[in-house]
């Protein structure tokens, strides 16, 4: 069974991934998104090994673009990888520590998808 992740996305970007210029999603980590885009074990941490944290293994992305409201245009995505980056500051190369609601520190991270094949585009309406 496919794994889908969805996820909402400006006009621009969407139109960039529908022409085939934009072949890199990038999303950024959070501690109250982490388990969206990071594997976790039981008690809620991400898992890492030999590479960095492990990210959630999604076969394809649905893009919906447009106001939250009806029938909002959508494009499904095959994910060819996913990889998961620690930031660091440029001048020093640390790493970017962060500050979540509760005062807690985190590292700040960002996903990248690598996009492939558009499995499903949206209806382009017609002007007849």
């Amino acid at each position: 069974m496919s794994k889908n992740l969805t996820l909402s996305i400006k006009q621009e970007f969407f139109d960039k991934i529908l022409a085939g210029t934009k072949i890199i999603e990038t999303r950024e980590i959070r501690p109250n998104n982490m388990v969206k885009y990071c594997q976790v074990d039981e008690e809620g941490f991400a898992i890492e090994n030999d590479k960095g944290i492990e990210p959630a293994i999604y076969d394809t992305i649905t893009f919906l673009t447009g106001a939250y409201v009806g029938k909002r245009p959508k494009m499904i995505v095959k994910v060819k990888s996913a990889r998961i980056l620690l930031l660091e500051d440029e001048e020093t190369h640390e790493l970017i520590i962060l500050k979540d609601d509760k005062g807690e520190d985190y590292f700040a991270a960002v996903i990248e998808y690598k996009l492939g094949e558009i499995l499903e585009a949206p209806v382009q309406k017609s002007n007849v």
